[in-house]
């Protein structure tokens, strides 16, 4: 069934989980728009039976997941047949962009036929007003992304050094909810409001009390879904926290401002495409600005802030070309190198069991990475339904202990 204009007040859209702090601000977006929206957080052994019972194997890993937890979430309802489920595609080459085929499927199969299916995609954006969504409004998503991304990266630099367990948590909770009440009321969108929540987002991040001691640092990479979603990564951030390291995940607006400029590049290298290359150049200009204040928030704190993007694009230079851009693509090889350059030596490559693009992007560029930074410690976990949390870990466990050793010897050399 397609999801109409008309549909909007009366049904539920249902949204897989993937970013903890990002799903709730676009929850938020939604329903100032006009929708009701709702997070789905059922995990658990079912949504992996689930997934494998309506999904061949063949299929990568997260779309067996997302699949696995919509049916899950259907079957766990007294009430569906006022819901709709949201996805979102990568376009292009990756087996990402079946999952609206294979979703319906699996609905059929599981006897939901009858529930509409909404998709998210880059290459398909002039199809949102179908849905009742005005290109302005997409600006709105842009924006909950950088406060998604802000939240997230200071989370993630306090998180290890927190004198008060679950304090980090707590205050970037308290600042989704502070932001979602703006939103219900229209505010938090315009710049002026933007630049005043990101500097007071930064300042409530400095006060928290912290004990920063040298600890591994790790980065997390990967497929975009494996890398941000707990359910397809095993909870790999509260794993690496428990283990005693710092961790670092670039944000989301890097994926965004990679499907941008693979447009931009598609025209320069191909000439096809010059429209939404133009359209692209608006949105990353938007962003840029937003972006630069954000750095300038950070830069006020006791932290270290984000690089801009303009300088992660060229980092995949003498390594991959910015023709590709199957699945992560160059954006993966470039986040390596970023996190590599500023410290985070110890990095964790997140990857579906099978995945072609993460295997080329992420594997075979490992051993330049590693030539041209000895210091790099890369390792590449692959999950699946087989694959066991015990391995993984041990793997992980195997990655921080030669971390610790590089950080001996560091100090040694200074010595």
């Amino acid at each position: 069934m397609k999801f109409t204009k008309e549909m909007r007040e009366k049904y539920t859209i249902l949204i897989p989980s993937m970013l903890d702090f990002h799903m709730q601000l676009f929850k938020g977006i939604f329903t100032q728009v006009g929708f009701k929206a709702e997070i789905m957080t059922n995990e658990g052994e079912d949504v992996v039976s689930e997934g494998l019972k309506y999904v061949h194997n063949d299929i990568c890993y997260p779309a067996l997941l997302v699949i696995g937890q919509c049916i899950d979430n259907l079957k766990k309802r007294e009430k569906t047949d006022d819901v709709a489920i949201l996805i979102t595609q990568t376009g292009g080459g990756c087996r990402a962009s079946n999952y609206k085929f294979l979703l319906k499927k699996a609905l059929k199969a599981a006897g939901y036929d009858y529930v509409p299916i909404l998709t998210f995609n880059f290459s398909e954006l002039h199809k949102v007003p179908e849905i009742g969504i005005k290109y302005s409004d997409l600006f709105k998503v842009l924006q909950a992304v950088f406060y998604g991304d802000l939240l997230m990266y200071l989370n993630k630099k306090t998180r290890s050094y927190e004198i008060v367990p679950g304090s980090s948590k707590e205050l970037t909770l308290k600042w989704i909810d502070k932001l979602m009440e703006q939103f219900s009321k229209n505010r938090g969108i315009s710049f002026r409001d933007f630049k005043k929540n990101a500097y007071a987002i930064a300042k409530d991040f400095d006060k928290l009390p912290v004990n920063i001691t040298e600890k591994p640092k790790v980065g997390v990479v990967g497929e975009i879904y494996i890398k941000y979603a707990a359910l397809g990564n095993n909870h790999l951030e509260e794993l690496l926290v428990d283990l005693g390291a710092e961790i670092c995940v670039p944000g989301l607006m890097g994926f965004v401002y990679y499907c941008l400029y693979n447009f931009v590049f598609d025209y320069k290298l191909y000439k096809k495409g010059s429209f939404m290359s133009f359209v692209s150049k608006v949105l990353i200009n938007y962003s840029n600005k937003r972006e630069k204040c954000i750095i300038d928030a950070i830069k006020e704190t006791k932290y270290e802030p984000m690089k801009k993007f303009s300088h992660t694009l060229e980092l995949c230079d003498g390594i991959l070309d910015h023709g590709t851009k199957m699945g992560e693509g160059w954006l993966l090889t470039s986040e390596m190198v970023e996190l590599v350059q500023t410290d985070y030596e110890n990095i964790i490559c997140a990857q579906p069991f099978g995945c072609l693009p993460n295997h080329i992007c992420g594997k075979g560029v490992m051993k330049k990475i590693k030539q041209t930074y000895p210091f790099a410690n890369i390792v590449a976990i692959d999950y699946d339904p087989s694959a066991t949390k015990v391995n993984q870990d041990n793997r992980i466990k195997l990655m921080l202990s030669i971390a610790r050793e590089n950080l001996l010897k560091k100090k040694e050399n200074k010595n």
